[in-house]
């Protein structure tokens, strides 16, 4: 009987720390933050706060999970284990499509972002220069897709931390000829002047802007100590919500009208320039290009992860399974980049329908992933021995089951608001599909000769 090939373990604690502190910060912060602070109000900042919340339960529940049992499959072998077969699937190729779809509009992103500098070269040329940079990097070794995320985090964190550092002084009135001023919170129109009702709208935006810290959990199963880096990536994830996310939106909102010109842009160009900053514009799409290539980085490790385990459950074609010699599943890596290239010949041949429909159709798809992820927790925990928790939910069951209703009530909100229906709809109609694919290949497995 021919043995699984395993992927190495070579990424440091050091790379992971960097990987979860990184994994939520992309450019719906950078550049989305300002759509939000324009149609929710100064009190943006709330709708981050609350979904902050809810990516800290999924992320507490995820490590009760994989500190009990860490796998490089993570959440798919954990709704495996506690739904089904069907579960497993579902999430593992749910979540692999909506990556794949995430690294061609990274792609595309990156190569607009390059233009603003190199206009004359086409679009997809650039996209095309970004996934083969990206893929060649997850193809060398794990560690060197490690170290690049390790940078890229690092100019990430350090562009928040300064903003943070000098957005304060501004606010306080510690800036030259400028006093404490916080009357933008409430100067246009009062602390709430679309509602409360438009916060909650808000949080089916800022919900997708956060995606990313169960990556750490997936890359946890390649390190030298699973159990501390999730248990790490896991506690980490409060902080860097509550500082990066909250901290920053709330400066945005105190230093920026919030009914000013900042949504068409990135709003942290405009704080800057408000502020008197040179170079703001050339400073910040400098950093918003490394979120970019830090998602189409991350992203292409994580897709090509999950097709790598799906591959050795036998529901993925065989061939996806090989490693390389350097210790990486180089198929599986090298068919991700494959899709993700096709999305961007979409973007350039039909933006407006296919490229659409493949935006529209993985719009719910993480909502889909985390409400799986949180039943298995359910599920799991009490199956699961006392003694083999080494890590457990807060207050559970009662957060547990609140996390299950607070996506639930995120879902019902995508139907009700018109914007975003169809993204609801496409997505559901994915999985459909996934299910359909599932059974498919159950029955033919069924009807092969033994």
């Amino acid at each position: 009987m021919a043995t699984t090939p395993t992927l190495r373990r070579a990424l440091s604690q050091r790379q992971l720390r960097m990987i979860a502190i990184g994994g939520v910060i992309g450019a719906g912060l950078f550049v989305g933050s300002g759509v939000v602070i324009a149609h929710t109000g100064p009190l943006a900042f709330l709708a981050y706060a609350l979904s902050g919340v809810l990516i800290v339960l999924v992320m507490r529940m995820l490590a009760e999970m994989a500190v009990a049992n860490p796998s490089t499959g993570s959440f798919a072998d954990y709704t495996r284990d506690a739904l089904g077969d069907w579960a497993g699937f579902s999430v593992g190729w749910l979540y692999w499509y909506f990556w794949v779809i995430v690294v061609g509009f990274e792609a595309i992103a990156g190569a607009k972002i390059i233009q603003y500098w190199i206009p004359h070269m086409p679009l997809w040329l650039w996209a095309l220069v970004l996934m083969t940079l990206m893929t060649t990097t997850n193809l060398f070794t794990v560690s060197a897709f490690g170290e690049f995320e390790f940078w890229f985090a690092g100019i990430k964190v350090a562009a928040i931390v300064v903003f943070i550092g000098l957005g304060s002084l501004y606010v306080l009135g510690l800036w030259p000829h400028k006093s404490l001023d916080f009357s933008n919170l409430w100067a246009h129109g009062g602390l709430l002047p679309l509602g409360f009702g438009a916060i909650t709208v808000g949080i089916v935006t800022v919900i997708f802007s956060m995606v990313g810290p169960e990556i750490a959990t997936i890359a946890a199963a390649e390190s030298d100590d699973p159990e501390r880096a999730v248990a790490r990536a896991a506690n980490s994830v409060i902080v860097r919500i509550a500082v990066f996310f909250v901290g920053s939106v709330f400066l945005l909102a105190t230093i920026l009208p919030w009914n000013g010109k900042q949504g068409s842009g990135s709003p942290f160009v405009a704080a800057f320039s408000q502020m008197g900053i040179p170079y703001a514009n050339d400073v910040m799409n400098a950093v918003v290009l490394t979120a970019v290539l830090s998602c189409l980085n991350s992203g292409m490790y994580t897709a090509s992860r999950m097709l790598f385990v799906l591959a050795t459950r036998g529901e993925a074609p065989a061939p996806l399974v090989r490693v390389s010699a350097r210790g990486v599943p180089a198929t599986a890596i090298l068919a991700s980049s494959v899709v993700g290239f096709l999305c961007v010949i979409a973007a350039y041949v039909s933006p407006d329908t296919v490229f659409a429909f493949l935006l529209n159709s993985s719009g719910a798809i993480i909502l889909f992933v985390y409400l799986l992820i949180a039943v298995s927790q359910i599920v799991l925990r009490y199956r699961t021995p006392a003694a083999q928790l080494r890590l457990k939910m807060w207050l559970f069951p009662v957060l547990s089951i609140l996390t299950v209703a607070a996506i639930g009530a995120i879902l019902a909100q995508m139907y009700f608001q018109k914007e975003v229906r169809s993204q609801l709809l496409l997505s559901l109609l994915s999985w459909a599909a996934v299910i359909v694919v599932f059974w498919a290949n159950k029955w033919r497995a069924g009807r092969a000769p033994r």
